[in-house]
C-alpha cells in the first residue's frame, strides 16, 4: 500500500453507511486503521452494517445524531458521496484541522496503478463500462470501479504498478479529491443537474473540471467539442494536458469524430476506425460515448485492432437505453438511469417509432422543457408518474404538447398497465422518466429492475 504508514493505527470516521462507506471501512481495517463507521439514520442497525463488512471484529459503528462525542480521537474522516460537503458539522470537521477526503481519495492514495477516469453529466456508465471492457480485453489486471457500482476501495488490496483502474467518478465523488490523479480523463458533457447539492452552474462545472487538476504534460484529457462550456475548458488544460476533442457534428483535427457512420481519429494517429452500424448500442448519445472510450484506449496505448472487437461485441449497460424484449410487436426499453432531463433526451432521441413515455420522479427542481422539445413526433403519449407528474405536464402544456396525450398516475406500475393497454403493434414503450427514483424506489437501479420484472412477466 503506497500509504500504509499514514492509515496504521489512526482511528477514522467513515461517514455513510452505502456501498462506498463499507468499501472504505473494509480497505482502512486491512491497512491497520481504526474505522468507525457513522450514520444518522437512526432507523439503521448497527449490527445488521457490521455484518456487511470485511472485518467486523476491527471495525466500529455508530448510529447516532452527530455530537462532539462521536468525533472524540477522530484523526481523519471519509465521506462517502451521499454526504454533503457543507453540512454544519463537515465545517466543524474542517474547521477543526481534522483531514476529510472521499472514498475516492482514499482508494487512490492507497493503492497503485495507473488510472483512467470518466465524468460528465450523462454517458459516464455507458463510457465506463465500455472502457473496461476494451482494458480488461487487452490487459487481463484492470479494474472497472467508481460511481457504476464497484467501489474503488473494494480492489485497492488487489492492485499493483501494473493495474489499470478504469472509474466512473460523479461530482459528488469529485468533491473530495484532492492527490487524485488520473492519466487519462474523461469529460463526457456538462448539463444541469444535481444543482440542491453544488447551488449553482458555476460550481457543478469547477467540481466536474477538478478531475483533471493534478493532470499535467504527460496526461490526457478528452473533451465534448460539442459542449461549449468544455470547449472552453479545453483552452484552459492545454498548458498543462494533452486534450483530445471527440466530435458527432464535425471533423476535429487531431481529434475523433464521427464523419457519416464511420468513426475517424487522428488522436496519437490511430486512424478510421469503424463504422457505427458495426455497434450493439443506439444513438448518437452512444456514438459519442463510444468515441471517448475509444480516445481514451488510444491515449492508453491500447492498438486499434484490439479496440475495434472489444466494441463490436459491448451492449447497453442496464438500465440505459436497455432492449428488454418484444411483446406482441411492442418494444419494451428500459431507461431508468435517465434521471435528468438531457440525459431523458438521449433516451427519446434514440426511439425511431411512435412511443409510450413513462416520465416522472423525485423532484430535484429540474426544467423539463428541453426535454418536452426534443419529443418531435415520437410520444404517442407521455405517461407520467409520482411527485413531478404535475409538473412536468404543467410544463408540457406550456411547450404545446397535446393535453389528450398526457395522463398521469400515482406509481410506475398503473403507468405500465396503461401502456401494455394502449400501445398497437409498432410501437415502443419507453421508461426514461427525467427524474430520480427515490421516495417510490431505493435507487433507478431498483426502478428500472422492476420495470424489466413487470415487462419479462407479461
Amino acid at each position: 500500500m503506497a500509504q500504509t504508514m499514514e492509515l496504521k493505527g489512526k482511528k477514522v470516521l467513515v461517514y455513510g453507511t452505502g456501498k462506498s462507506g463499507i468499501g472504505a471501512a473494509d480497505l482502512l481495517a486491512a491497512v491497520g486503521a481504526k474505522p468507525v463507521l457513522f450514520d444518522e439514520k437512526l432507523t439503521l442497525n448497527a449490527a445488521d452494517i457490521l455484518a456487511k463488512c470485511a472485518y467486523p471484529d476491527k471495525t466500529d459503528c455508530v448510529i447516532a445524531k452527530y455530537s462532539d462525542e462521536v468525533m472524540d480521537g477522530v484523526e481523519m474522516v471519509v465521506l462517502s458521496p451521499g454526504v454533503p460537503t457543507d453540512l454544519p458539522q463537515v465545517l466543524r470537521m474542517k474547521e477543526a484541522g481534522i483531514p476529510v477526503i472521499g472514498e475516492v481519495e482514499l482508494a487512490y492514495v492507497a493503492g497503485h496503478g495507473t488510472v483512467y477516469a470518466i465524468t460528465g453529466t450523462n454517458g459516464k456508465t455507458t463510457t465506463t463500462a465500455l472502457l473496461g471492457k476494451i482494458m480488461k480485453e487487452w490487459h487481463e489486471n484492470t479494474f472497472v470501479v467508481g460511481n457504476i457500482g464497484t467501489a474503488y476501495t473494494s480492489v485497492v488490496t488487489r492492485t499493483n504498478d501494473d493495474t489499470a483502474i478504469v472509474a466512473e467518478i460523479s461530482s459528488f465523488q469529485l468533491e473530495t479529491i484532492d492527490r487524485f490523479h488520473p492519466h487519462v480523463s474523461a469529460i463526457l458533457n456538462i448539463t444541469e443537474d444535481h444543482l440542491n447539492r453544488h447551488h449553482t452552474m458555476a460550481e457543478y462545472n469547477r467540481v466536474k473540471e477538478s478531475i483533471t487538476k493534478n493532470q499535467d504534460m504527460s496526461d490526457y484529457v478528452v473533451l465534448n467539442y460539442e459542449d461549449e462550456e468544455l470547449r472552453r475548458f479545453g483552452e484552459e488544460v492545454k498548458a498543462k494536458t494533452n486534450v483530445i476533442y471527440f466530435s458527432s457534428q464535425r471533423r476535429i483535427p487531431g481529434g475523433i469524430w464521427l464523419d457519416g457512420e464511420r468513426i475517424v481519429c487522428e488522436a496519437l494517429g490511430a486512424g478510421d476506425i469503424m463504422s457505427v452500424k458495426e455497434m450493439k448500442i443506439i444513438g448518437t448519445h452512444n456514438h459519442e460515448n463510444a468515441m471517448a472510450a475509444i480516445a481514451m484506449a488510444v491515449a492508453a496505448g491500447v492498438p486499434v485492432s484490439s479496440i475495434v472487437p472489444s466494441v463490436k461485441t459491448f451492449t447497453a449497460v442496464p438500465h440505459r437505453i436497455e432492449f428488454i424484449r418484444e411483446v406482441n410487436g411492442v418494444v419494451y426499453y428500459n431507461d431508468s438511469k435517465g434521471t435528468n432531463p438531457d440525459a431523458a433526451i438521449k433516451g427519446i432521441e434514440a426511439m425511431d417509432r411512435p412511443t409510450l413515455l413513462i416520465g416522472g420522479g423525485y423532484d430535484k427542481g429540474s426544467d423539463y422543457r428541453p426535454w418536452i422539445r426534443a419529443f418531435g413526433d415520437r410520444v404517442k403519449y407521455l405517461v407520467l408518474e409520482a411527485k413531478t407528474r404535475f409538473d412536468i405536464k404543467a410544463q408540457a402544456l406550456e411547450c404545446g404538447f397535446p393535453e389528450e396525450k398526457i395522463v398521469l398516475f400515482e406509481t410506475m406500475f398503473e403507468a405500465l398497465d396503461f401502456c401494455v393497454a394502449h400501445a398497437a403493434p409498432g410501437d415502443a414503450v419507453l421508461l426514461s422518466p427525467a427524474c430520480a427514483s427515490w421516495g417510490e424506489f431505493d435507487n433507478y437501479e431498483q426502478r428500472g429492475d422492476r420495470f424489466r420484472s413487470y415487462v419479462e412477466a407479461l
